[in-house]
């Protein structure tokens, strides 16, 4: 019963999509790249979850994350001193032992920058993402670098090209950053959830974006169009940097990282106390994060969760929705007691993304930054892309569940 549950919340999920389309005969004529795609996922899903080679590189990207956390730690000790030992049963403060290694693996994403590492990674990844999802090598190699980048940093390497980019286009790429996750703070969500469903999930949300705007945005591009684009981007790419300017800058890129991210759970978390106190005190007991799990409960039961867990469930995706996936990994860790296995990869893959309302801010205020048409067209489409990329954790947590 569980997999015909997953199968039919797969369909109603690309229905989802398909129904707000902005030309529904277009996005019928795409099912079969969409079919594509999804046996991708599949394959990916089933050789990161279930074989020994996918076991095996998730813990060798665990445990090289956790020497880097290690080096961090030194880092921030000799800043800190003591205070990043205080913090008694639980362990040390969470901005210490979670956001400060933010700044080190910022540094060290700008070091691959640098020497040309990344630049590669996100070319040949790219092409081979354009080849699979049949979108043109903008769109595709915007996908790969918001991975690496993050979801306001990669419109920074699409400036050159941004006056030019078609709304459609643009659209797409904003859905890729707001479905993804940065590598900059891999290593916090692999401190809060299971390693495995963190790196299933940047795969699984990273072909998943394309199923779903291919469905929501349907479009072709032209090679030649393509070809426009990539050749204004090179042009602006060739501004030389030195070694320490660069580094510098990535540094202190991490540390606001680091810091805007603690201010968000600050706000969102108070928020979310004072809201459900409100809510306790005029109906009787019942908080607002229980209303979201009784609202989500019906969507997390399509993706394979058991009725009778859907509603805690539905709390924790909720939660990420109006706050953010910290937040909601932070309660997941703290109470996730009566959670079966199965629901805990469900709920862990579904968290894995940077789809909540304060991102649709962030994007705008990214692209506005750099080009005032495209931040215009980006805040037009703003509820349109929470929509499309929480469709893209609903596919790919669905995808966790049917082979959990």
């Amino acid at each position: 019963m569980q997999y015909v549950i997953g199968v039919v919340g797969l369909l109603v999920f690309l229905l989802l999509a398909w129904l707000p389309s902005s030309d529904r005969r277009a996005a019928a004529g795409k099912l079969g790249r969409v079919a594509v795609l999804l046996v991708v996922q599949f394959a990916l899903a089933f050789l990161l979850l279930k074989t020994g080679a996918g076991t095996a590189l998730v813990r060798v990207v665990r445990d090289g994350f956790q020497h880097i956390l290690n080096y961090a730690a030194q880092g921030t000790e000799f800043v800190f001193g003591d205070l990043v030992r205080v913090g008694g049963d639980s362990g040390p403060a969470f901005l210490f032992s979670v956001l400060m290694p933010i700044v080190f693996v910022s540094a060290l994403i700008g070091i691959l920058q640098h020497i040309r590492v990344l630049p590669l990674i996100i070319k040949y990844v790219g092409t081979v993402l354009s080849w699979v999802s049949g979108f043109g090598k903008v769109e595709s190699f915007n996908a790969v670098a918001a991975v690496i980048l993050g979801q306001s940093e990669v419109f920074i390497s699409l400036r050159g090209m941004l006056e030019r980019i078609p709304p459609q286009r643009m659209y797409t790429l904003a859905a890729s950053a707001m479905s993804t996750v940065s590598a900059g703070i891999l290593g916090a969500y692999m401190q809060l959830i299971d390693a495995r469903f963190v790196i299933a999930a940047i795969m699984l949300n990273l072909l998943g974006v394309f199923v779903v705007t291919a469905l929501v945005n349907p479009y072709t591009v032209t090679a030649e169009e393509d070809a426009e684009l990539l050749a204004a981007e090179s042009e602006d790419s060739r501004k030389a940097q030195s070694f320490f300017e660069m580094l510098t800058e990535y540094i202190l890129l991490g540390f606001r990282v680091a810091f805007t991210v603690a201010a968000m759970l600050i706000g969102f978390i108070a928020l979310l106390a004072m809201v459900n106190g409100i809510f306790a005190a005029v109906f009787h007991g019942t908080t607002f994060q229980d209303i979201m799990g009784y609202v989500f409960a019906p969507l997390a039961w399509l993706t394979g969760v058991p009725w009778d867990e859907a509603v805690d469930v539905g709390k924790f995706m909720g939660t990420k929705l109006v706050s953010n996936e910290i937040v909601a990994m932070q309660q997941l860790r703290q109470g996730h007691g009566g959670l079966s296995e199965h629901s805990m990869a469900i709920v862990s893959t579904y968290l894995v993304s940077f789809a909540n309302f304060s991102s649709i801010a962030i994007i705008i205020g990214a692209v506005r930054s750099l080009n005032e048409k495209q931040g215009l067209v980006a805040a037009r489409y703003g509820l349109r892309l929470l929509y499309s990329a929480t469709l893209v954790s609903f596919l790919s947590a669905t995808i966790v569940g049917l082979l959990s």
